[in-house]
Order: C-alpha cells, then structure tokens, then sequence
C-alpha cells in the first residue's frame, strides 16, 4: 500500500469528493440544500471541487422544489441535499410532488454514522433501536431508495439511482448517506467509467398492434381534439405534437399544468381543459370524432367538466403510461409515439375547423381602484404581466385563487416554461421552483403567488438576493386564504372567517428587509406592468406586491354556478340602481369593458 504525504491511500478519494465528481460529470450544475453536520462533507467536497454550485435554501421543502424547478426548464436531473432528521423530513412534501408530477430528482441525504445508529444517536432514522427507518419513509415517494452501508457500494447505488429517476415513469431516487461512510475513502474504479447521463433514459419499443389500432382510429376521424399534457414538455417533444395536429387538422387543448406545450395563439389553440379551464374545450370535445391524448393521462383536474363528452367521444391515448379514462392506448417513448402515429396519417397540414377560441369566463369581483390599499382585479392584474413577459422567460404559477386565474388568463411565453405543480398542489412551491430554474438557465423567471404562499415559503427571497437569480416574484395579495374562504362562504354558509385575515403590506416589509432588492407596492395595474418592465432590465431579483379582493370568485369551476348567481343578482342591482337615478349623466352609467367583466360580491 502506497501512502500519500498526507496520510492517505494513494489512489483513494473520500466518498464525498467521488460523489461530487460524479455529478460534475453527469453534467449536474447546481446542488439545492441546506447544510448541517451529516451533509457537511458533500458540501465540502462540491466546493473543493469548483465544478458543481451549492445552493443554501432557507428550508428544504424550496431545496426539492429548487432542484425540482432546475430539473423541469433543463430536461436534466435535479440533485437535493439535506442533512438528518428534521431536515431529511422536510424533503417529503417536494419529493412527493416530484413522485406524482414525474420529475427526476437525486436526493442525498445526511445520516448519523452507523456505530450510533441504533444507540440513541441524535436524529436516529436507521430503525434500529426503535427509531424509525427513513428508508420507510421515502420508498413511497421514490422510484428507488437504498441506505448505502458502505463505501465501496456507492459504486453501485449512485448510477442505478441516476437510472431510475430517469427511466419512466420518473421520479425522485434516495440515497441514505451516513456521515462515516461520506468521510471513508474508496479506490477509484478503473478508467473511472463513462459519464453517467442525467437525461431520461430510453423505454421499451412501441408495441405494433398498438400502433396500428390508434392511427387507424385517427385516419378514420374527421374531426379531432388533441388535450395535450406535461409530458409533452418533459419528452421535448412540441414539435412532434404540432406536426401530428397539423396533419390531423386537429383542434389542440392542454391540460392546467401544460399551458407552454403548445403555442397559445395558434388558431388551432382551444383552451385549457378542465376545472380551470375554457368552455370552448368542451364544445370542441362534443364535436370531436376523436379525443386524443397526448403526455397525459388526463387527471381529474384535466377532466373536470369534460366527463360526460368524453364518455361520448373515442379516446386514444400516446403516453408513457396508460390513461385514467377508457380508450385505446400506445404506451411508450412520447416523440417515438408521435413520430411513429404522423408516419402513418396522411400528409397535412390540414385546416382545423371553425372554433370559437379560449375566450375567458366573465370574472366576478371588484371594480377597478386604484390608490393604496386598493385592489386591482385578476383580469388587468394578468394583463399587465402578459404585456410584460419576455417570450423567453419561465413562469412558475402558485396554488390557489392565484393559480386558477393565472392558468385561465395569462398566456403561456412563446419560448419559456409554463409551470404549475399539480402533483400535490403544495402552496409556496413556486419560490423554490423558480429559483432554480433561474440559476440553471440564466432567463428571467416569474413567480406568481399569492400571499398565503408567499408566508409559507417566500423566504426564499433571501436565496434569490444572496445568489442574485434572475426572478421577478409577483405577489397577489388578498390577505386570506382566498380559496378556501369562497369554499366556506359558498359550501358552509359561511359561518366562519378563519381564513380571512387583517391587512399586512408585503412590499413594505420586503423593502425594509432587503435594501438592495428592487421592491414595487403596485397601486394599479399601470403601475404593476412598469414595476415588471423595470425588473425585466436588471441581472438579478424583483419583488412587486399588489392588493386583490379575497372576495373576486376565480374561474374555478366549482365556484362557477355560486358567481353566475352572484353576477345575476349584482346586473339586477345595478339596473335597480340605474332605473332610480335621476338626471344622471350617460357617462355615469356607461360601463368600459373592463368594468363589465367583474361584479362585485359580499
């Protein structure tokens, strides 16, 4: 045996300095975390290393959804760190949303050292010695999870844990990595191998008679509606799909958390489907000879509003995994799906018929005001951010009333991702997500949240202003969990105001908190839209908050027959007002369009 000058074996690295050797070589740039005595050493050895970047989150939720966000605008895996016990427990909520949502993540995370385990060490999650296994924890939100016992095994688990985050259906993999085995040297393997890929690994070939059912299917159809999903962006595959609906003469909807697979002022564009979605995706669906399926298997929040017409309509489905309605399957590789399908139907392009386009639901809410403390409606609020957008940028959308008129209103950038986690539907995702994806693509991102998600997890503005990120993060601000308080309003009478809260000014507490970040308390949607416009110019993070009315019901479809109700009896109102006002000037009566739009409730 060979001894180095600083007493160790030559030819030998710690396990941690391998594993971040590992990553730099599959291409990994960023590793999302946060640090504490079981993961110090991987952080140590990332920066030694001076390939990879470690990035300190505030909480290890935004760690996951960081790496989550970096993962879904690169194509490529996303790593987490966090050390034992709390912080290992953190990770569940992103790592579930990244199991459901399909997303590869490698999640390494801190143990004790294994001669404590069992024997009261602190933050003990071996299952020996009556602590519970952590291992049983994550098995069920991951496609693998192994404790690695010791060095040497790390040769094996790293790359099949990079194989099944990548092999489809993706998702998050686990390795438990007690701090003795991160400190212990190992001999590198010979010629060090390839590089191992972080792209999604290839699936099995396309069953023929499959293939051969769904084109005759489609060839026999006259009209067809494509509802387009997530998986078309993970595949890479918007080409495909547009080639396929071209040579249909297909109308082309997606589903809520699919907005940027597909152009949406392409005339061919039908909407959203769904409970957030356009009622022209139903009138098409009725139409439809055909619904096919593309990238999704059509959840329940895709489907909402659409069952009966889909039970009316054939249903074809080309996905890596089989549909949650009834209809005929290609199950495979989504591009090699599309490929295979477009061979096999006529040249096109073919002209889609007539449709009536996504046209918006009437919002009902407040009028326009302007001025502080007042609110300024969805509706012009989504305006302005459209008018401010950059065709290239990422926008991460938020749960709640937020997301429901973010996903019905605001079109999707020409060139940038359009992201809502639907998975799990976790509030405070977006800050994490849009962090990361703008660190591992340099674009200016937008986060759209309201401030019920933004006190979860909106201090991860501190991770935006410490590494300068390029995130323009838009808060709605109706002080309430807004959505919840409509459901207790319109479903339980409305006997309770938990979820409405008193007035806090975010923009305020922002700027005082963060001198150098550029912070806007926008007071109208003009102000809204310059405060963007500004943020757009800069190199590093933007914060803009704005009031809205927790009372303004969102195009949710749940919500739909409780605001026709409210719309029907606010038009009364108004022409009761109208009949019995006397030597009124026209002008004062006369509604813009805007103003036509919203209707006040409560």
């Amino acid at each position: 045996m060979t001894t180095a000058a600083d007493g160790t074996e030559a030819g030998t690295v710690r396990v941690a300095d391998y594993l971040a050797d590992e990553l730099a070589r599959a291409g990994v740039t960023h590793m999302f975390g946060v640090g504490g005595a079981n993961i110090e050493d991987l952080y140590d050895a990332v920066h030694r290393g001076g390939v990879v970047r470690g990035v300190v989150a505030k909480h290890e939720f935004s760690a996951v959804t960081m790496a989550d966000g970096y993962a879904r605008t690169t194509g490529r895996l996303g790593v987490v760190t966090a050390t034992s016990g709390g912080g290992a427990m953190n990770l569940v909520p992103g790592l579930a949303e990244a199991y459901a949502s399909r997303v590869p993540l490698l999640a390494l995370v801190g143990q004790p050292p294994t001669a404590q385990e069992g024997r009261g060490a602190f933050q003990d999650t071996s299952g020996k010695g009556d602590s519970f296994d952590a291992g049983e924890v994550f098995t069920p939100i991951s496609r693998f999870c192994a404790r690695v016992q010791d060095a040497d095994s790390l040769v094996e688990l790293l790359p099949r844990a990079m194989a099944a985050a990548r092999t489809e259906p993706c998702g998050p993999a686990v390795l438990l990595l007690p701090k003795d085995v991160q400190q212990a040297r190992i001999r590198l393997p010979g010629g060090h191998g390839p590089a191992p890929s972080t792209r999604t690994a290839p699936v099995a070939q396309l069953d023929e008679a499959a293939l051969a059912e769904v084109s005759d299917v489609l060839r026999g159809a006259d009209t067809v509606l494509v509802i387009a999903g997530e998986g078309v962006a993970a595949a890479d595959a918007r080409a495909e799909l547009s080639r396929l609906a071209r040579n249909l003469g297909a109308w082309v909807a997606v589903t809520p958390d699919a907005k940027d697979v597909f152009d949406n002022r392409d005339p061919r564009f039908a909407g959203v489907a769904g409970v957030m979605g356009h009622a022209n995706v139903e009138h098409c669906l009725r139409r439809a000879d055909v619904c096919l399926l593309v990238g999704t298997r059509l959840p329940l929040l895709a489907r909402g509003g659409l069952e009966r017409a889909l039970a009316a309509t054939d249903v074809v489905c080309l996905d890596s995994e089989k549909p949650f309605v009834p209809g005929t399957a290609l199950v495979g590789d989504l591009r090699d799906a599309l490929r295979a399908v477009t061979g096999r139907i006529a040249p096109g392009p073919r002209a889609c018929p007539r449709h009536p386009g996504p046209v918006p639901t009437p919002v009902v809410g407040p009028d326009a005001q302007a001025g502080p403390g007042r609110s300024v409606p969805y509706a012009q609020a989504l305006a302005a951010v459209e008018a401010a957008l950059p065709e290239d940028a990422h926008v991460f959308v938020d749960a709640g009333n937020t997301g429901a008129s973010a996903v019905h209103l605001l079109p999707a950038p020409r060139h940038g991702r359009f992201v809502v986690a639907l998975g799990m539907g976790g509030m405070g995702y977006t800050f994490g997500a849009g962090i990361g994806a703008a660190l591992a693509t340099g674009r200016r991102t937008y986060v759209l949240a309201g401030d019920g998600a933004f006190f979860m997890h909106g201090a991860e503005v501190h991770t935006a202003v410490e590494h300068s990120a390029p995130v323009t993060f838009v808060v709605f601000n109706n002080n309430a969990h807004a959505m919840c308080a409509l459901r207790e309003e319109f479903l339980q009478g409305g006997v309770r105001d938990d979820d409405v809260f008193g007035r806090t000014d975010i923009a305020a507490g922002m700027a005082a908190a963060f001198p150098s970040l550029d912070v806007t308390g926008a007071e109208s949607a003009a102000h809204l839209r310059e405060a963007l416009l500004r943020g757009n110019t800069g190199a590093g993070p933007a914060f803009v908050a704005l009031d809205c009315d927790p009372k303004e019901i969102p195009p949710f479809l749940p919500f739909q027959p409780f605001a026709e109700a409210t719309g029907d009896a606010g038009r009364a109102e108004h022409t009761d007002n109208a009949e019995h006002t006397d030597n009124a000037e026209h002008t004062d009566n006369e509604e813009n369009a805007d103003e036509r739009r919203v209707v006040r409730t409560g």
